[in-house]
C-alpha cells in the first residue's frame, strides 16, 4: 500500500510518502510561514525527490482535525483537490490520534495536547495495548486543560505529554498531575505526516476511507468569528 500523508492542523506543516512499512520521505517544517505557502511545494519536493508517480498511490491521508481552522481548511482543500484530480480516496485521520502515533509501542498513556485558547486544549488519551494495538481511552475533544489532567491522574500508568499545548500549560501540568509523567522530546513532540500515514494505513484497512468529494475537516467547536457572532446575537436578544 502506498500513501501520501498531509498534516497542517497546527503550527507544523508536514507531508510524507509511505509504502507498506516504509516511510519513503517526510518533509516537516515548524516555522513562521503559512501552510498555503508551504504544503503544496513540500508535496512537490518529496514527489520529485523520490520519483513518485502520484497516480500509483492508493489513498491520501490527512490530519482531519481538530486544530487550527485555517490550517485544517488548507490541509483539507489540498487533500481534496489532489484526491479529485487523481481519483483517489481520502483517509481522514483524527489529529490527536495521529499525534499519539508518534509513540507507537510505548506502554505509557499518551496525552497529546493542542492549545485551543481560552484555557482549553484539543486532547485525548491513548495507549498501545500490548505495545502494538492502538487503543482510545478518551476520544479527542476540546475541554478545559484541568479536566484532561484530572483524567490523567486516574490512569494506572505513566503519562507522556506532547503537542503545542504542553509549553503553554506546563506549569498547570506540573501543579496538577500526580502520576508519573514525561514530556516528549523535540523530534516527537509535534505533528508529523509520517505518523498520520501510519494511523491511516490501519484506518484504510478498517474501511474508513472516503470519496474525495465528501471529505470535510473535523472542527469540534465553532471558530472565533462564529462565537463572536453568536455572542452579538445573544446581546441583541437581551
Amino acid at each position: 500500500m502506498k500513501l501520501l500523508a498531509l498534516d497542517s492542523s497546527g503550527l507544523v506543516a508536514s507531508a510524507a510518502i509511505l509504502e507498506n512499512e516504509t516511510l519513503i520521505a517526510e518533509y516537516t517544517v515548524n516555522y513562521k510561514k503559512t501552510h498555503s505557502q508551504t504544503l503544496l511545494p513540500m508535496v512537490d519536493e518529496i514527489v520529485k525527490m523520490t520519483q513518485t508517480d502520484l497516480n500509483e498511490i492508493d489513498a491520501i491521508a490527512v490530519a482531519a482535525g481538530p486544530g487550527s481552522f485555517t490550517g485544517l481548511r488548507i490541509g483539507s482543500a489540498t487533500a481534496k483537490g489532489l484526491g479529485l484530480a487523481l481519483n483517489k480516496p481520502i483517509v481522514p485521520v483524527p489529529t490527536l490520534e495521529g499525534l499519539a502515533c508518534n509513540f507507537f509501542g510505548t506502554e505509557a498513556v499518551v496525552c497529546p495536547m493542542m492549545d485551543a485558547r481560552r484555557k482549553q486544549v484539543y486532547t485525548g488519551l491513548f495507549r498501545f495495548k500490548n505495545g502494538t494495538e492502538f487503543e482510545i481511552l478518551s476520544p479527542q475533544e476540546a475541554c478545559p486543560v484541568e479536566e484532561i489532567l484530572c483524567r490523567c491522574n486516574e490512569q494506572d500508568q505513566p503519562v507522556i505529554f506532547l503537542g503545542d499545548g504542553v509549553p503553554v500549560y506546563r506549569e498547570i501540568i506540573e501543579e496538577m498531575v500526580k502520576t508519573d509523567h514525561f514530556y516528549a522530546p523535540a523530534h516527537l513532540s509535534r505533528q508529523r505526516a509520517g505518523a498520520v500515514g501510519v494511523r491511516a494505513i490501519t484506518l484504510f484497512k478498517e474501511g474508513k476511507a472516503e470519496e474525495a468529494g465528501s471529505h470535510a475537516p473535523i472542527y469540534l467547536r465553532k471558530s472565533q468569528a462564529e462565537r463572536e457572532l453568536l455572542a452579538k446575537g445573544k446581546k441583541l436578544e437581551e
